[in-house]
């Protein structure tokens, strides 16, 4: 059991370096090439030569950005295969879907005006290259698309029906996997927080210009490009995440119970603002689970149930069931306790063994009948496979500090943006060197906070790899431990020295400035 654990372990943590590496490039990609486009789309309309040149440096910054993000992106998708096969075989006719079209539609898309994006310059009209320029963007947001549907659909698992013979889940209804509300919120949240970071890094890079007095033009009007989009975006991704979090009120409850440290839930729940959890705390004591507080009455329950004093349930409500809830299907229950549901797992899993064992001997009625039990506790399959149901938190301190980093960064993000556009409107930010200070330095906040917002979204789910259907133990390869240890620190290695790289690549770039010809329409 030791042995199974450890290959959990070191198996999550190779996949999760891996998809922290990749998100530092994917958000970055998504927020260039929609700022990008509207560069260019300056440039088409008013035809003066100093767009071409600001288009032309973000593009730079763009693609050396891009090329890295897809070679992050490979290794992480093979993981499926060597780390995760039992997930693979498990769910691979509807996880592989989405994976395949983002292959074949977005990839190729991006690929093949892309090219056309950095080398059609002067060969190719100007309408066309604009185009091309958007439908790289286009495709870079189609890509996230799928992936994200992929992972969602992970969290919440529609559109499927699981055959007993194959011992394989199968995709029943396309449209309720690619157009369930979680994907479609997960869609919307992270390629709008792209767009943040994307505005952001441009900002902050333009700030530097600034401050070394270069390019103060392009800068100036980089900085205003930039800032639209970022406030939009951060405007967006508030929204989104509001209609996120109810989303994962109702499907994920033990996800907000985490997030928000709620251990014993209450109708007109508080919102904790700022708050320093007790490390002592264990879901089975008496302890206080705050070592301090700020909180604003009613607005959890606000968010969660769209209802001001509606009951948003804790930790410990989840494990002991007993409030009315809806299930997946959306009908009204009763919460099951946590016991309950692991003996409805273990009875869909043994009721599988029957239901095989009786088809080997060519028993009709038996294999019905075991296949009927199977159909009516399938919906709780994973809890079979839970043996405490302590297994069943995640780990608190690490998604409640994570979510309120997020949020407390996306509110400065607001402000951030309104004060950007404020100063440079009153042509007062060039002469603020603090506030440019400031500019620069916000770049790493945000990937701060997008890597908070990934942390919450994945680790908030545990020990789930599919919600309810499938834990992570359960869904490993038969692989040595060794095995997975070494490929994770060879990655580690791999990744830093492309993140190196990369830094070092765009500091070259971004130190060469927009153009050492200038140009005289300013």
């Amino acid at each position: 059991m030791n042995d199974l654990l450890s290959l959990v372990d070191w198996s999550r943590a190779q996949f999760a370096l891996t998809a922290m590496y990749h998100w530092l490039f994917v958000p970055l990609t998504l927020g260039l090439a929609v700022i990008v486009g509207i560069m260019e789309t300056i440039y088409y309309r008013t035809g003066k030569a100093e767009w071409k040149h600001i288009t032309k440096f973000w593009m730079k910054l763009f693609g050396i950005n891009f090329a890295v993000g897809v070679a992050t992106g490979i290794i992480l998708e093979f993981q499926f295969g060597t780390n995760w096969s039992n997930y693979s075989w498990f769910v691979g006719d509807i996880f592989g879907a989405p994976l395949a079209i983002e292959g074949i539609m977005a990839f190729f898309m991006e690929a093949t005006f892309l090219a056309v994006m950095f080398f059609g310059w002067d060969k190719v009209s100007k309408g066309f290259h604009l185009a091309s320029t958007w439908l790289t963007c286009l495709g870079a947001t189609i890509s996230a698309l799928w992936i994200l549907v992929a992972n969602a659909w992970m969290q919440y698992p529609v559109g499927m029906t699981f055959n007993p013979d194959t011992v394989r889940n199968e995709m029943t209804d396309f449209a309720a996997v690619a157009l369930s509300p979680v994907a479609l919120n997960k869609f919307f949240h992270s390629v709008t927080a792209g767009w943040v970071l994307g505005a952001v890094f441009v900002v902050g890079v333009s700030a530097w210009f600034l401050l070394k007095k270069r390019h103060v033009s392009y800068a100036l009007k980089s900085i205003r490009i930039a800032s639209w989009v970022g406030l939009a975006g951060i405007l967006l991704v508030a929204y989104t995440g509001d209609g996120s979090a109810y989303e994962v009120a109702q499907k994920q409850p033990m996800k907000l119970a985490a997030m928000e440290g709620i251990y014993h839930g209450n109708k007109g729940q508080e919102f904790i603002a700022v708050g320093i959890l007790n490390p002592q705390k264990e879901y089975d004591d008496n302890q206080d689970p705050f070592c301090f507080k700020i909180g604003v009455p009613g607005i959890l329950s606000f968010l969660a149930t769209r209802d001001a004093n509606g009951f948003v349930p804790g930790i410990n409500d989840i494990l002991q069931g007993g409030y009315p809830t809806t299930n997946f299907a959306g009908d009204s229950i009763i919460a099951p306790s946590a016991q309950e549901k692991m003996q409805q797992g273990r009875a869909a899993i043994a009721a599988l063994g029957d239901y095989r064992n009786a088809r080997e001997r060519n028993d009709s009625m038996a294999a019905d009948s075991a296949l009927q039990t199977l159909r009516d506790n399938y919906e709780y399959f994973g809890y079979g496979y839970i043996e405490d149901e302590a297994q069943l938190i995640p780990s608190v301190p690490m998604v409640f500090y994570s979510f309120h980093i997020m949020i407390t960064l996306g509110g400065y993000f607001i402000l951030f943006f309104i004060a950007i556009l404020i100063l440079e409107r009153k042509q007062l930010l060039e002469k603020l060197r603090w506030v440019l200070w400031i500019c620069l330095w916000s770049i790493p906040l945000g990937y701060i906070c997008l890597q908070s917002g990934w942390i919450v979204a994945e680790v908030g789910r545990q020990p789930w790899t599919i919600q309810d259907i499938l834990p992570t133990y359960a869904s490993i390869s038969a692989i040595e431990v060794s095995a997975v240890q070494t490929t994770f620190w060879l990655f580690a290695i791999i990744f830093t020295v492309l993140l190196v790289a990369e830094v070092s690549i765009l500091v070259k770039q971004i130190k060469k400035g927009f153009n050492p010809q200038p140009v005289k329409n300013k």
